[in-house]
């Protein structure tokens, strides 16, 4: 377990953590000493890309995964900032010109207190989407949505059932203002507020962060807004927005032979209203398709999940549900089996292949709702994580089913990832 601890603490080389126990014949103990191997943790995220209505957009971020808020009030600390603390800051920047911008920053405080790991984190998000009257005139506005967003949460280690659990409470609150920007039926203009809590109650035995060869992940979220139409507030779902959101991940690893490892994956998401017969509004759905990124979508509060073999969301040949406006489903289910072999486990460089089967579907409302309606594919991928950069994955994926009235849909897909996709 100890050498577990310091594998997932992220400072040191998993493959390099090695004990070395030190026996007391006199009073009948053991000491262990640890060697460890260090590395860097830092990361640089610096991308752009060509494509879409939004024409060259770029991407900076930046990791620092062991800062320390205690030393910043000291220059000479600052080389190039302050740390030894395992703090964590991000920050992140993405823009299109004056088309689109998105800005996030993330403070995490593993241990608040000091003496146990109780984490405590704090994000700020802005994100703007607009569209002008023409491609060279940018004072002319015809369409805006902007998104502020905040979200504290703390979270605490668990004694029972056991010390893999964690319980995490937060509160997350958005403020989503629309200049004609056609979202949902009834909701173009003005604002909308969605203050919810989030609950999370997750274990975690997975022996190595990076290439794990043992252990299980498993997640289940509640995310609820107060109850306003039960208390006759609100007339409708769209400007104080109401819902109640489950979501489950589980995620196996087992050792097959030598380091070929078997990762078995399930998710499921389902939305719903507080009375039955009230409508389920635009927000909190699930998107379904692709590499599972958001990319430059700002639709409010959208999980995007991955599906390799078919197309991201909103495009002609996507699935079903994603193409009903921008709405998304009310329900998803997602199962994945993935067989993964290391090429290079060097912690500068750690590379694995992967081969992979999947299937899933979101449901545009639940009197559809069917578990084994499924989407399947089946591909090869592999996945680069370097320490400056992060984890990379490039994956190849071939759908087998027929979307009905796609439009164009094509039967292999290339996709690329960045960043661990939970989904």
């Amino acid at each position: 377990r100890s050498q577990r601890e310091l594998a997932t603490l992220g400072y040191f080389n998993p493959e390099k953590v090695t004990p070395s126990p030190v026996p007391n014949m006199q009073d009948g103990t053991v000491d262990i000493n640890w060697a460890v191997e260090e590395k860097p943790s830092d990361q640089i995220t610096l991308s752009g890309g060509w494509g879409g209505v939004f024409g060259f957009t770029g991407t900076l971020g930046l990791v620092f995964n062991n800062f320390s808020l205690r030393k910043t009030g000291k220059l000479e600390n600052w080389t190039p900032v302050p740390g030894g603390d395992g703090q964590k800051i991000g920050i992140s920047a993405q823009a299109s010109g004056p088309r689109f911008q998105s800005y996030s920053l993330t403070f995490t405080e593993p241990w608040l207190g000091g003496r146990k790991p109780n984490s405590f984190s704090v994000s700020l998000s802005k994100s703007v989407q607009r569209v002008f009257a023409s491609n060279t005139d940018f004072s002319n506005v015809t369409q805006s949505l902007l998104i502020n967003g905040v979200n504290v949460s703390l979270g605490r280690r668990l004694q029972v059932p056991d010390t893999y659990f964690t319980l995490s409470h937060a509160v997350s609150f958005n403020q989503y203002r629309l200049n004609n920007y056609p979202i949902f039926a009834g909701l173009s203009n003005g604002d909308a507020y969605s203050l919810s809590f989030v609950n999370t109650l997750a274990r975690n035995s997975v022996d190595n962060p990076t290439f794990p060869r043992r252990g299980s992940s498993l997640s289940l979220s509640v995310n609820l807004t107060p109850p306003y139409s039960l208390f006759n507030l609100q007339p409708d779902n769209l400007r104080r927005v109401e819902f109640n959101k489950y979501m489950f991940d589980a995620s196996w690893f087992t050792k097959l032979v030598g380091n070929l490892v078997l990762n078995a994956r399930a998710h499921f998401g389902f939305v719903s209203t507080y009375r039955r017969a009230q409508e389920i509004g635009p927000f909190e759905r699930f998107k379904l398709g692709g590499s599972g990124l958001a990319g430059f979508n700002l639709f409010v509060g959208s999980d995007f999940i991955g599906l390799r073999g078919y197309d991201d969301p909103n495009a002609a040949a996507s699935i079903p549900t994603a193409r009903q406006g921008e709405a998304g489903g009310v329900a998803y289910n997602k199962y994945v089996l993935e067989m993964r072999y290391p090429i290079s486990l060097n912690p500068s460089a750690t590379i694995y292949a992967l081969a992979f089967t999947e299937g899933g579907n979101s449901f545009a409302d639940y009197s559809t709702y069917n578990p084994y309606k499924l989407y399947r594919s089946a591909g090869v991928g592999v996945r680069v994580f370097m320490a400056a950069f992060g984890l990379l994955g490039f994956d190849y994926g071939h759908g087998f089913d027929k979307i009905p009235g796609a439009v164009g849909q094509k039967t292999g897909q290339f996709h690329f990832t960045i960043g661990q996709q939970i989904r």
